[in-house]
């Protein structure tokens, strides 16, 4: 009967770019309740193909964002918990020797997966940090000189405490770099808290959660965000904005080149997600922290002083002229 009942819901919802979305985000918003913002930008994530690092205080939810939307999908799920003795091996598999057939047998960890929870990733050491990189950068994995490729989509939600609590390891830069976005949870306002209290006191949230999209449903997402239409004027005042943050004062280290793609790529999907076929200035003007903040390297003076990575991306897009509409609406 629950089967059946999904099969309806999933024939009564429109099939459209905008549907599909909105009833995955009112799936995820069942277990995160108060964080509209939260589940927007982690969707925008999943359909611009990226990884998320979510980092905040424990018990904010942050492991519960993650299952929650690898639940509302009919797709596979791994979860990797972070300690400090887990291994490369432990992640990405081993290979065994079978004395049957003469020969070794590949056995594949938990990164096999379409979706990969990997909790507190910043109390595992740098080296099985590093075991990610592979995985994240190319979708797939090199073992013993044999690659294997993981199961599209794929995407790595990765949790973390913040790095002054006790027995964390800093996340290495080139380990950022690999990740889309960075976001935050924060505690919930207190309408919000009380209703978690009310509606979720003595059971799992996630539990009750069913999929509803589907493995290629989600990939027809990403394949649709990629027709978005980038006018080539907001492409220069991406270009404008990495090189007034490689200018800055406060910064060791600006945007790359990686940075300006994934700004780019997350703009599409934003600009999917809310019925357009265009890409508009406010698009890249609302994910501009969430993709650049933690790839700004501040220089040693502005760390002493106290200044931020959000602070420079502040400034940066307070001193970049925005295009007008008329010339980045010219080429649409």
């Amino acid at each position: 009967m629950a089967s059946r009942d999904a099969d309806d819901r999933a024939a009564d919802r429109p099939e459209s770019f905008a549907g599909l979305h909105q009833a995955l985000a009112a799936n995820v918003a069942r277990a995160i309740q108060g964080k509209a913002d939260v589940i927007d930008l982690a969707l925008v994530c999943l359909i611009a193909e990226g990884h998320l690092l979510v980092e905040d205080v424990p018990g904010v939810g942050k492991t519960t964002l993650a299952k929650a939307i690898a639940t509302s999908i009919d797709t596979s799920f791994g979860r990797i918990q972070f300690t400090p003795d887990l291994l490369p091996t432990d992640v990405v598999g081993v290979s065994i020797w079978d004395r049957g057939a003469n020969r070794f047998e590949f056995r594949p960890g938990p990164i096999f997966a379409s979706i990969v929870l990997a909790d507190e990733i910043n109390r595992a050491s740098p080296k099985t940090q590093s075991a990610l990189l592979e995985a994240m950068a190319e979708g797939h994995v090199t073992v013993d000189g044999t690659t294997h490729e993981l199961p599209p989509p794929f995407m790595v939600i990765a949790t973390q405490n913040p790095i002054e609590h006790e027995g964390t390891y800093a996340l290495p830069e080139s380990q950022l770099d690999r990740f889309l976005m960075r976001l935050s949870i924060g505690y919930p306002d207190r309408a919000a808290e009380i209703d978690v209290l009310q509606a979720h006191g003595d059971d799992d949230r996630v539990a009750s959660l069913e999929p509803v999209l589907s493995a290629g449903q989600v990939l027809g997402l990403v394949a649709a965000a990629r027709t978005v239409h980038v006018a080539p004027a907001l492409q220069g005042y991406v270009v404008d904005l990495a090189e007034a943050s490689r200018r800055h004062r406060a910064t060791s280290v600006g945007m790359s080149p990686r940075a300006s793609l994934a700004l780019q790529r997350a703009a599409r999907a934003r600009a999917a997600t809310r019925g357009r076929t265009y890409v508009v200035p406010d698009d890249l003007k609302a994910l501009a922290h969430p993709v650049l903040d933690h790839r700004i390297l501040l220089s040693p003076e502005a760390q002493v002083s106290g200044i931020t990575a959000a602070d420079v991306v502040d400034d940066v897009l307070a001193g970049v002229a925005v295009p007008v509409p008329q010339a980045a609406d010219a080429a649409v």
